[in-house]
């Protein structure tokens, strides 16, 4: 595979726009974004009308993905899951139920404001096999070999380094485990100079 890495853009600096953006997605969802998000969106990305009814306002309404990670796959009672830029937590809700008690699910994010969101619908969800963390795509606060499945919905095109990122999905899964992802695809190559746009990565 050939690394496909972006040193134009100021990482922390795009992490910072990237916060600022998702906080106010957290704060204000129906605020008026470039992409559509809560109830509206999840419909568009085909997720069962039965599957977003059992979700929490707390993890619904500020969801913001960009796919859908289950048309995949369902997953499967007692697997280990981890959601890569879990959000409000509306993927982290949904893979909890589906792999019942004896599962697990770490949801991960940078945002702090989008983690009190998921932490909010988990506890009125009562989904007590799931576990929010603060961390990074490319830094992942998981440990090697533990995830059956890694999800990820709309952050992989987020993150700069996306070999990096690749990597750590690979590092925490289990040999055999499985990578479903939703997120943007372009058709050609960005230009270097587009690359360092921060509103272009956010907007």
């Amino acid at each position: 595979m050939t690394d496909v890495v972006t040193t134009a853009v100021d990482r922390e600096q795009l992490r910072a726009a990237i916060r600022e953006e998702y906080a106010l997605v957290a704060a204000d969802p129906g605020h008026g974004f470039h992409f559509h998000t809560g109830r509206p969106l999840a419909t568009l990305l085909g997720y069962r009308e039965e599957w977003i009814d059992g979700v929490p306002a707390e993890a619904l309404d500020s969801f913001a993905g960009t796919g859908n990670p289950f048309l995949a796959g369902q997953l499967t009672p007692g697997e280990r899951v981890v959601d890569v830029g879990c959000g409000a937590g509306f993927d982290t809700l949904l893979a909890s139920r589906m792999v019942g008690p004896g599962g697990q699910v770490i949801g991960i994010d940078m945002t702090p404001a989008m983690l009190e969101r998921a932490r909010a619908g988990s506890e009125a969800a009562g989904a007590h096999n799931v576990e929010l963390r603060p961390g990074y795509v490319e830094e992942l606060p998981v440990s090697d070999g533990w995830a059956d499945v890694v999800i990820a919905n709309g952050v992989l095109n987020l993150a700069p380094d996306k070999a990096a990122a690749f990597a750590e999905l690979a590092r925490v899964l289990r040999p055999g485990g499985r990578l479903q992802i939703g997120d943007l695809l372009v058709d050609r190559p960005v230009p270097e100079s587009a690359k360092a746009k921060i509103d272009l990565w956010t907007g």
